[in-house]
């Protein structure tokens, strides 16, 4: 199915529920009440109209009234993701990181009580709806829309009394930005004059030009408090509870219920009597012990026996036969059905599947890993016999290459981190380049280089990257026997583990990183692409990524480098460089021999430097801490610190 360009993700639904999809994830990672109950709602009724059928106009207009719920909740602008191809400029604004809200104007003036928006955008043009959509405008390169991009343009905002409003004033990470609850609304033409309370925001901050956002809605977040509608359907997931009742006169009533296998039975504590009005009967059983709310059980069948109807016991008395039958089955239920369990160690029989892997020829070495011609040049004046290379392009890459080759080293090439259906060619053109190696980054590289291996009898190593996940034995036990030379220890693992690790693998196949910078996160989005360009992927950009470099700042004010690679995926790096200095002697002794020094940015000098420091480390003529001073890295291994009192041990 060809899925078109949308406006947001739930513009894709249809499409996806006519391929057979029948599950939709919503994230709400530190998310409100308010959030989870607006957007879960939303999709809900979205996916029963859709499945359903009947007037889609009228669906659709609920789905509008929905979106703009959900912006009032919590949005930082709508977009359809990747669902519609790549488009850098759509998929996020990049200018808010935290909620925003609904576009509402732009301040024209302010008096001494209210500010007067205009309710158009910036070209003059009457504001259609608070969801409207416009395309990013021609103009500057990186010159941002002026409101979010969002989710449809039939449902419009009514600004009312008790919503909240915050005026941006080009910097949204501004936690003293002015705003807060309007106290009135007036309506003249396209303008709105808006009225605070006292207190109130600070109004001599607010100033002409200034873009104004709905941000908070108390009715939205009323209706989020009162939790379920009286209409919606029973919770799914609750256990049916078959129940039967008995009981003649002068007996106490008895309850039995059974549930996944088991069967619970309870006695009232008072004996049957003669009721003076209608007595027992199935509509007061079901309402007062077939009441399960609160607990994992719903009622499922129910049964009373012809003798107990017209008798009476309290109506107490059957609410306590509920809350017994409760307590005797909950626990009963939660164990789950009878089963035998293997109490024996799991790990000597999953290892019995998986051969052990042979040791490996060769002294530790250190294999750079280089991203620049400037590098590569540095790692050959030293000498090194090795490289890896990650490079950008391909023409670039094979110029790279060729030079490696020239000088005698032995070159591995790295895959892209991630491969895509259609992406193939991407691995085909690293193998036509016949390299010594390649560092494979994903499954598919892996079985496309092996079936290469298999049908060609090519004799080129494959080394595994960390991507592949080996955070224990018996994954890597496994990927080697696969038919990798070596498998890169993953960053999930702190020293004490890896080094665990090394005593059930054979360490010389184990590659550990030694020297790098995290990578913090991988992404499709381009952020060339949205900035610096107005194209919309690596068709239209005109590549800006060749030209400029790129970090992201965080609030510390720290620089993060962004690298693209072949695929035009992003990945952003850690500012500073860490090393597994502390743990080199122990990693040496059990047998490590793959030592890898990846650079990201790093000068001809400075590649230099940390390549001398490395080989002065590895030949015992410094410890650690001067290998640190030198290089200027801090010592860990992966993103997790152990402790040196586990380490020892």
């Amino acid at each position: 199915v060809a899925l078109r360009r949308r406006r947001a993700v739930s513009d894709a639904v249809p499409d996806l529920l006519d391929l057979g999809v029948h599950g939709l994830k919503i994230e709400g990672r530190q998310k409100s009440a308010g959030y989870v109950a607006t957007a879960t709602g939303g999709y809900r009724r979205w996916v029963d109209a859709l499945a359903e059928g009947g007037d889609r106009a009228a669906a659709e207009r609920r789905l509008a009234d929905d979106l703009l719920q959900m912006s009032l909740s919590y949005t930082r602008g709508f977009s359809d993701g990747f669902f519609g191809g790549s488009d850098h400029q759509t998929l996020v604004e990049g200018r808010f990181p935290k909620h925003r809200g609904v576009y509402v104007g732009r301040v024209t003036r302010l008096d001494a009580e209210r500010v007067i928006v205009r309710t158009g955008d910036p070209d003059g043009r009457p504001w259609t709806g608070a969801l409207a959509v416009r395309e990013r405008p021609a103009g500057p390169v990186g010159e941002p829309s002026d409101e979010l991009r969002a989710a449809g343009d039939v449902a419009a905002l009514e600004l009312r009394a008790g919503m909240g409003v915050v005026f941006d004033q080009g910097d949204p990470e501004d936690r003293s930005e002015p705003g807060g609850p309007v106290f009135s609304v007036e309506r003249r033409g396209d303008e709105l004059l808006l009225g605070f309370g006292k207190p109130g925001p600070d109004l001599s901050r607010v100033k002409v030009g200034d873009r104004v956002f709905a941000n908070s809605d108390p009715a939205v977040g009323a209706a989020a408090a009162r939790g379920s509608r009286e209409d919606a359907p029973e919770p799914e997931g609750r256990v049916s509870v078959d129940v039967r009742v008995a009981g003649g006169l002068g007996e106490p009533l008895t309850a039995t219920a059974e549930a996944c296998g088991h069967a619970v039975r309870v006695q009232s504590a008072t004996a049957l009597g003669r009721a003076r009005g209608a007595g027992l009967d199935e509509a007061l059983v079901r309402d007062k012990l077939g009441a399960f709310g609160g607990t994992p059980f719903r009622l499922g069948r129910l049964s009373l026996a012809p003798e107990s109807v017209g008798l009476y016991v309290p109506p107490g008395q059957l609410k306590q036969l509920r809350r017994d039958l409760v307590a005797a089955l909950l626990p009963r239920v939660e164990r789950g059905a009878p089963r035998r369990v293997d109490t024996s160690p799991a790990y000597a029989r999953a290892a019995a599947t998986i051969a052990a892997s042979r040791a490996a020829p060769g002294q530790p070495a250190v294999v750079p890993m280089l991203r620049s011609d400037e590098q590569l040049a540095a790692a050959i004046d030293f000498g090194v016999e090795e490289v890896e290379l990650d490079w950008m392009e391909f023409v670039g890459l094979g110029k790279a290459f060729e030079r490696a080759r020239s000088a005698g080293l032995r070159v591995t090439v790295a895959t892209t981190r991630v491969g895509k259906p259609g992406e193939d060619a991407l691995v085909e053109r690293v193998l036509r380049l016949e390299p010594d190696g390649v560092l494979v980054r994903h499954f598919g590289a892996l079985m496309r280089c092996l079936r290469r291996r298999d049908e060609q009898g090519a004799a080129f190593e494959l080394h595994g990257d960390f991507s592949l996940n080996a955070a224990n034995s018996l994954t890597a036990r496994h990927l080697l026997g696969m038919g990798l030379a070596t498998i890169t220890a993953s960053f999930d693992l702190d020293e004490a583990q890896l080094l665990a690790m090394l005593e059930k693998v054979e360490p010389s196949r184990v590659a550990v990183v030694a020297h790098h910078r995290i990578p913090t996160f991988h992404t499709e989005h381009c952020v060339y692409s949205h900035l610096l360009s107005n194209g919309r992927d690596f068709r239209s950009c005109g590549r800006p990524c060749e030209e400029h470099e790129v970090a992201l700042r965080d609030h510390t004010g720290r620089e993060h480098p962004v690298i693209v690679d072949v695929g035009c995926r992003n990945t952003v790096f850690h500012h500073a460089p860490q090393q597994s200095s502390e743990w080199t002697a122990a990693l040496r002794e059990r047998g490590v021999r793959r030592f890898r020094v990846e650079f990201v940015r790093e000068t001809a000098r400075e590649v230099g430097d940390v390549l001398l420091a490395w080989r002065d480390h590895l030949g015992g003529r410094i410890d650690a801490a001067t290998l640190a001073a030198r290089t200027g890295a801090t010592g860990q291994v992966g993103v997790a610190q152990g402790g040196m009192k586990l380490l020892a041990e």
